[in-house]
């Protein structure tokens, strides 16, 4: 009886990889908990209608959602809401649409749509705020709270263990294995000192050790391999770390080739279904805006050749994705057009500025030829925006990484434009900080990330920051 009684309990505990999968879908049960409130309220009655609807909702937040990452991490309440919201604005507008091109809205009892858009935000803030706290205190009385010892005290692991202090992974650290005398590990402290690598076996298995990880240079090729000997008696799990890890890693994975593992260090996010995504997104988007201000151009182009001598167009080297050579086209905003091996960037006052142009630099009106860069497969709509050649020149030998963010299509705006990094940089550490949101953006890509920059794109231009 008390056997069986046992084995219902541990039926129904929750299994430690659950957790990644909760942490991923919870902006996804949130939107369908609060949908499935909000249609009991209104007595509408769960139909098939707000099942496809659910359904939806779940295949545009899943994995991730519109605040996982803020939810990991130690995030201002103000800048976590601010990320809901946008993200969770950009969801409700894609669904709209979609609604309204179907023709299905009047399927659904508006009282529940217009509830549930309001209530989710503030039901995904309270729950990426509840679930840090409740989920560790849940794991550890289920008994699941992990031990990890790691073999090497360098930086290496030092970093590690910084991360496993997030009460999330419900592990408990209990120190380090290394061969170094304890002179030269002064600043550890003494509890998280356990010892020489010889011991880690016999610790593990007395202290019950559930996860190792090994932190050693990849140099000690004889050392990892007489431990991962020795830990072969245990039942530990074991995960190598790499050092090569100590590098910027974008879109880090495993993968293999014939059957032999490898790791990608630095590739491109737009890898197999993803690019696919991207493109036609990018070809449906820059479709759908040209169509709409195909006018607008018109009217611009000839603003242009009236306001002064010269081409409407503007066109420039520009280095798109791989590093190759593009031409970008921008309405002509000055009385020049710079594009050799010296280009000095626009300044406040700039004098070479016509009049006209100011104004449509200040709107970031200049950038709308670039959709048809987009449609042409230079650019896409959201990237990092792409510099003058020589500037590329210049600052590949100024800024380490720097090349990195043409493993992607330039982009008409980006992370860094939307973070304030818009318009002239004139300061070397002005562009550091402009790359690293770059490189920010390849490394946590989505397509709701896009249409978060894109709904803030709006908003920076109409507050007309940075832009002359």
């Amino acid at each position: 009886m008390h056997a069986t009684h046992d084995a219902r309990t541990r039926l129904f505990r929750i299994q430690p990889g659950a957790v990644p999968l909760l942490q991923a879908a919870l902006d996804s049960l949130v939107a369908i908990a609060v949908l499935a409130a909000a249609v009991s309220v209104f007595g509408a009655g769960f139909d098939a209608a707000f099942v496809i609807l659910a359904l939806l909702v779940f295949a545009m937040t899943f994995p991730g959602g519109v605040g996982a990452d803020k939810a990991r991490s130690p995030t201002p309440s103000g800048d976590l809401m601010l990320e809901i919201a946008t993200g969770w604005l950009a969801v409700v507008g894609l669904l709209a649409l979609l609604g309204w091109a179907t023709q299905t809205l009047e399927a659904f009892d508006q009282r529940v749509l217009l509830a549930w858009a309001l209530a989710t935000p503030a039901a995904m803030f309270a729950a990426h705020r509840l679930l840090p706290l409740v989920l560790p205190r849940v794991l550890a009385t289920q008994g699941l709270e992990k031990v990890a010892v790691i073999a090497g005290a360098n930086d290496l692991g030092r970093r590690l263990a910084e991360r496993l202090a997030d009460p999330m992974l419900a592990t408990r650290f209990a120190g380090y294995f290394d061969d170094r005398a304890a002179g030269r590990l002064q600043s550890l402290p003494a509890a998280h000192n356990l010892g020489a690598l010889s011991r880690l076996a016999d610790y593990a298995r007395s202290h019950r050790v559930d996860v190792i990880y090994i932190a050693l240079p990849m140099a000690s090729q004889p050392r990892i391999l007489k431990l991962l000997e020795d830990l072969r008696d245990t039942t530990a799990s074991i995960y190598f770390v790499p050092d090569i890890f100590v590098s910027d890693l974008i879109q880090a994975r495993v993968d293999s080739i014939g059957g032999l593992p490898v790791v990608a260090v630095c590739e491109t996010p737009f890898y197999g279904f993803n690019g696919f995504a991207k493109r036609l997104s990018d070809i449906v988007l820059a479709s759908l805006i040209l169509a709409l201000i195909a006018p607008l151009m018109a009217v611009i182009a000839a603003g242009v050749k009236l306001s002064s001598p010269g081409p409407a167009l503007f066109k420039q080297r520009r280095y798109g994705v791989d590093g190759r050579k593009i031409v970008i086209y921008k309405f002509r905003t000055m009385t020049v057009a710079e594009d050799g091996d010296v280009v000095r960037q626009a300044t406040r006052n700039d004098s070479r500025v016509t009049r006209f142009g100011a104004f449509l630099r200040r709107t970031s009106l200049d950038e709308l030829p670039q959709f048809i860069n987009v449609l042409q497969g230079r650019m896409s709509v959201v990237g990092p925006r792409p510099h003058a050649v020589a500037h590329n020149e210049m600052y590949r030998k100024l800024i380490r990484g720097y090349m990195i963010r043409h493993k992607v299509r330039p982009g008409i705006t980006g992370l860094a434009q939307v973070n304030g990094y818009r318009g002239e940089t004139e300061t070397v550490e002005k562009m550091k900080l402009r790359i690293e949101h770059d490189l920010a953006y390849l490394r946590n890509w989505s397509l709701l990330l896009d249409l978060q920059i894109i709904l803030k794109t709006v908003a920076v231009v109409l507050g007309n920051k940075n832009a002359y």
